[in-house]
């Protein structure tokens, strides 16, 4: 695997790094991460186009881009991979809104099923799509050795709209697919939140999708503000420090929901991933050491995975998590970069909505507020 990365900064793209023998007419996939604003104003496609003839692009905007080892805004981050052993091959699916993320999910998966299907990424629309039935279909369509995973693509902080695009300039209500062939590409994968959790767990007892209305007998917004006693005052910006820890049936492993808006008047909170009738709920709080602690347990449960220091790394982080860090969000890319090492390339971007398993040999499932690290090496 050779690489090539490049920065567009300043109305100027600029070589980041580039490995000794690396081909732009052999680059075989590119990952181009950029502010949402600049992919709308500047045809990116165009030039990477005539930079990688051959290569499948994609472009999607980001709440941040990462690489090396700190976080960049107002730039657009590219990764050229030039596979040794491993084919790509890419899927588009539009959708106009959140009911259509399963049949999206469903189409993609067959698609990119082969038999020699490794792993599987996807880069999807971060506005319209519901995260959590767009990897349903896709855990049950793909065999149970294929890795997923990916992320929903950001817009900073201001929720407008997401971009994402295949082989063109990125637009809305997009998703795609990549699949990567062969059996000599090794993927690891690790997720971490590193958020504490307080208060007893609670029945979700009445919600419609991503909107949640009552937890046990009481109204969701209710009851939250009572757990979040003097902090209340700041919502909804505080509800970033609080999110809630999720489980879906009761033999599955907990993961995290952000809260997007409250609603006073229906007494109700909007989250970035489904909350279905039944769940079971905890309050969580932010702590930082353990948030940049959790960037490095996801680093190592990657490279353990794949028995070796990977080639590349691709790091998929929340925005929420760049939001509460704040001037310390460097910590939890550094916190990963120490534990690749110097050789290990680094991109990737902050989402709203991070796709992963939970654990090496686990299913995908959507998450929030987590560092998620997907990592590639080529026997």
């Amino acid at each position: 695997m050779k690489i090539r990365q490049t920065k567009f900064v300043d109305n100027t793209w600029k070589e980041i790094l580039k490995h000794e023998g690396f081909s732009n007419q052999k680059a075989g996939l590119v990952l181009a991460f950029g502010e949402r604003i600049l992919l709308d104003s500047y045809n990116a496609f165009s030039f990477l186009q005539q930079e990688f003839p051959a290569a499948e692009i994609i472009i999607n905007s980001t709440s941040g881009e990462i690489y090396e080892n700190s976080v960049h805004d107002d730039t657009i981050i590219v990764t050229a991979i030039e596979f040794e052993k491993t084919r790509v091959k890419t899927v588009k699916i539009d959708i106009a809104d959140h009911s259509e993320s399963f049949n999206a999910g469903e189409t993609i998966a067959q698609c990119l099923k082969e038999d020699d299907l490794a792993a599987i990424i996807v880069i999807s629309d971060g506005g319209k799509v519901n995260g959590s039935k767009l990897i349903e279909a896709l855990n049950l369509a793909v065999d149970t050795g294929v890795s997923i995973s990916g992320g929903l693509a950001g817009d900073a902080g201001r929720f407008e709209k997401t971009l994402v695009g295949l082989n063109e300039k990125p637009t809305e209500g997009r998703i795609v697919g990549i699949g990567l062939y062969g059996k000599d590409l090794k993927v690891g994968h690790g997720t971490k939140g590193g958020w504490d959790v307080f208060g007893p767990e609670r029945e979700v007892t009445e919600s419609e999708y991503n909107v949640l209305y009552k937890i046990g007998e009481s109204a969701a917004l209710d009851l939250y503000k009572d757990y979040l006693g003097k902090y209340a005052k700041d919502l909804p910006g505080a509800a970033l420090l609080f999110p809630l820890s999720i489980r879906v049936k009761p033999d599955s492993e907990p993961i995290v929901r952000t809260i997007l808006t409250i609603d006073e008047e229906k007494k109700s909170m909007t989250f970035a991933g489904e909350l279905p009738k039944g769940a079971m709920v905890r309050f969580m709080k932010a702590n930082f050491d353990h948030l940049v602690d959790a960037s490095a347990s996801a680093a190592q449960s990657s490279v353990k995975s794949i028995g070796n220091k990977p080639e590349l790394a691709l790091l998929i982080s929340c925005v929420g998590r760049k939001l509460v860090l704040g001037q310390r969000i460097d910590e939890e890319v550094e916190a990963a970069r120490d534990i690749f090492g110097d050789t290990t390339v680094v991109t990737g971007f902050y989402s709203y909505g991070e796709i992963s398993p939970l654990t090496p040999n686990a299913q995908c499932e959507l998450h929030n507020q987590t560092m998620t690290i997907t990592t590639f090496s080529e026997n």
